[in-house]
């Protein structure tokens, strides 16, 4: 059951570019964190510039959604001002909140908006209660709970840290204690403690010994080469209620630089089974399609993490990327008054494809496109990517649905 004077679980959502909030509110987001084109630990995303960021505070209001702004690099001396000009200019945007992970940018944001709520980025590390309500003792509102914790030192968290905890229910997962890595520096010089991480636990690495350079030696069974850096996607879609149930008061979503059928697919089926549970918490199951939904999106092997103290979860995944065989085709823009869906083109999509249309609320359903039409009015089969056509599918879609198909129906062949 929920746990007494706590309200409803929010559904926190990446936003990592003005499209990405769009689909985000769509399907079903409560709230979004998003970054400007600095200090955040997502710098190679394309975020969002200071006109695009006034514009995201506007779409927000108007949809009753909240926005947080991430400002969680860890920042050198030479930065403060260029900060102090960013915090001030934050000031005006209003943000729900900031997430920050630096004492020093948290000291300023104290400072200049002393009435804009501060989150503890999961970059901090906070692992214990007593790092807990060192923070509330500060003025934060809110931590992000260390991924290294078990669901039970979460409870531990909520129940007497005296501050609201915020923790991952999906996405992708660093190896790094708190994603606090250095190899990106080392290999890259790209930092990823102030957002500039290359990946470089996702290479694929294999042994040479110093006499025979060029031999390459795996040492997994992978012939690619070897990713023992590389660990696997957290995902807790059958275990909401004991998340509930821990207290933790905002589930997050990673993945500001993954795609829009991403987050589209993850934001849906999370929203649905949250609200289930809310609905009936005696009666609620696991749907089985909620799985295969989120199963049909490129993922790199799921686990829950650290959340039940299983070593099996936190293994490397030696096999890489897990790519189903859909293909994100569509956008749907707008509708036409004969029933037809104007779209942005993703991929090459043929006339007489079946296809998947995800609209929030609801199961993924099937269609098939019946005719393809371009802006001059003529039948086009294929329609290339980049371009803008109208779909007829047997049922309409509504605006800011994704469309999706089979390898070999969109022109490939199955994966």
């Amino acid at each position: 059951m929920t746990p007494p004077n706590l309200p409803k679980i929010e559904l926190l959502v990446p936003a990592g570019t003005p499209e990405k909030l769009e689909i985000a509110i769509h399907y079903g987001a409560d709230a979004v964190y998003l970054a400007g084109r600095d200090f955040s630990l997502r710098n190679l995303s394309a975020n969002f510039s200071r006109p695009e960021m006034l514009a995201a505070r506007r779409l927000t209001r108007d949809h009753g959604i909240r926005m947080y702004v991430a400002v969680n690099i860890y920042s050198r001396d030479s930065e403060i001002g260029a900060i102090a000009d960013y915090l001030d200019f934050l000031a005006e945007v209003a943000p729900d909140a900031l997430i920050v992970a630096d004492p020093a940018i948290f000291m300023q944001a104290r400072r200049k908006l002393p009435d804009i709520p501060l989150h503890i980025s999961t970059q901090a590390n906070t692992t214990n209660t007593g790092t807990a309500r060192f923070w509330r003792d500060l003025g934060a509102a809110r931590i992000n709970a260390a991924r290294e914790l078990t669901l039970a030192e979460i409870r531990t968290l909520a129940a007497a840290g005296g501050i609201a905890v915020e923790a991952f229910v999906h996405g992708a997962m660093c190896m790094a204690y708190s994603g606090r890595c250095l190899m990106s520096g080392f290999m890259a010089r790209r930092e990823s403690n102030r957002g500039l991480c290359c990946q470089p636990c996702r290479f694929n690495y294999a042994v040479v010994e110093e006499t025979r350079p060029g031999q390459y030696f795996p040492i997994a069974e992978d012939e690619r080469g070897s990713y023992i850096f590389n660990s696997r996607d957290l995902c807790m879609i059958e275990h909401l209620p004991e998340m509930i149930a821990a207290g933790i008061a905002s589930f997050k979503i990673e993945g500001r630089m993954k795609s829009i059928h991403y987050l589209a697919g993850v934001v849906k089926i999370y929203r649905e089974a949250i609200d289930a549970w809310y609905r009936d918490p005696e009666g609620y199951t696991v749907r089985p399609y909620w799985l295969s939904e989120l199963a049909a999106i490129s993922h790199r092997g799921y686990c829950t993490g650290f959340y039940f103290g299983d070593p099996r979860q936190t293994e490397a995944n030696t096999a890489n990327r897990i790519h189903p065989g859909y293909r994100f085709v569509a956008k749907v823009t707008g509708l036409t008054a004969d029933g037809g869906a104007e779209v942005l083109v993703k991929n090459r999509i043929f006339e007489n494809a079946a296809v998947d249309v995800l609209s929030p609320g609801v199961p993924t359903r099937p269609d098939r496109i019946r005719k393809i039409i371009d802006k001059h009015g003529a039948r086009r089969s294929p329609a290339q990517p980049g371009s803008r056509v109208t779909l007829y599918l047997n049922t309409p879609p509504q605006r800011l649905d994704l469309i999706r198909c089979p390898m070999d129906e969109s022109g490939r062949k199955p994966a």
